[in-house]
């Protein structure tokens, strides 16, 4: 069954005042939120597979955002978190503009089918109004709405 982008960032996970200006930080900021919110996932785990993936190949997208992502033991299917910078965080995007707005996302073994329809989906979103109006929501329960009528 296709997840949906609101059974995967829920408003515990939501953080719209992103502190740090690097990746890096960004990274901890969300890792930390998920953690906090979903004690079967390993932060420390989930933190160094997203540096891996990272390393491999940037996850900054144009339209100011990001989708880290990576695959993680102790989650059943996936999972995620939403930072917002309002700053704009140095990413290495393929336009060289700042990201405002990273979609982090850990997966387990049986989101395989879900990773490239998730994707599609925020690819969308990124391309829609919903984008802004995540960005600039009072709060994590809008920007929770948000999501919930863009499916």
């Amino acid at each position: 069954m296709r997840m949906l982008l609101n059974e995967i960032f829920i408003p515990q996970t939501i953080k719209l005042n992103l502190e740090g200006t690097t990746k890096e930080a960004a990274f901890i900021e969300l890792v930390d939120k998920m953690a906090e919110a979903h004690p079967e996932c390993d932060g420390a785990a989930l933190l160094a597979a997203i540096q891996e993936r990272e390393r491999k190949m940037s996850t900054g997208y144009t339209s100011g955002i990001a989708i880290p992502h990576a695959f993680c033991g102790g989650i059943e299917d996936m999972i995620g978190a939403i930072g917002v910078s309002q700053r704009g965080i140095d990413y290495g995007t393929p336009d060289d503009k700042p990201v405002h707005v990273v979609f982090m996302l850990a997966m387990g073994e049986h989101a395989r089918e879900n990773h490239l329809h998730i994707l599609n989906q925020i690819l969308r979103l990124a391309q829609s109004d919903a984008l802004m109006m995540v960005r600039n929501a009072i709060n994590a329960q809008v920007a929770y709405n948000i999501l919930t009528g863009f499916q």
